[in-house]
């Protein structure tokens, strides 16, 4: 097993949410545990620094599935497959409207250009 350990910065949103060591000396750790040597066929893939990147641009897809959820996919699986087409349905045409709503509209505002779903929904006055 290997352990990849980065050191950054926190961020704003962060400090509450830091260990004593963390506050002390003002660093931020994020530890990632992985059996992976290396992959076959890509080269570099054995070294710390791709295995790194691997793991990070798979948060991004996990952060994705958490924002599609807060738009109406948590409510799936349904017994009916016609009604689990139109739930998918729904849920991709909220996640395109609120694309071409951030492109158009947002882009300049601070606050708004990468909110979460619920945040957007919020300060647009858009209550459910």
């Amino acid at each position: 097993m290997r352990l990849i350990v980065r050191r950054v910065r926190p961020s704003r949103r962060q400090m509450k949410n830091l260990t004593a060591f963390e506050i002390k000396t003002g660093w931020r750790y994020s530890i990632t545990a992985t059996n992976i040597r290396h992959m076959w066929g890509i080269s570099g893939s054995q070294h710390a620094q791709w295995l790194d990147v691997l793991y990070r641009s798979h948060a991004v897809v996990e952060d994705r599935v958490r924002c599609d959820k807060a738009r109406g996919l948590r409510n799936l699986p349904s017994q009916s497959w016609t009604v689990n087409r139109g739930w998918m349905l729904a849920a991709n045409l909220a996640a395109d409207v609120e694309a071409w709503t951030r492109l158009l509209g947002l882009h300049d505002v601070d606050g708004l250009a990468d909110a979460e779903p619920d945040t957007l929904r919020y300060k647009l006055g858009l209550h459910s």
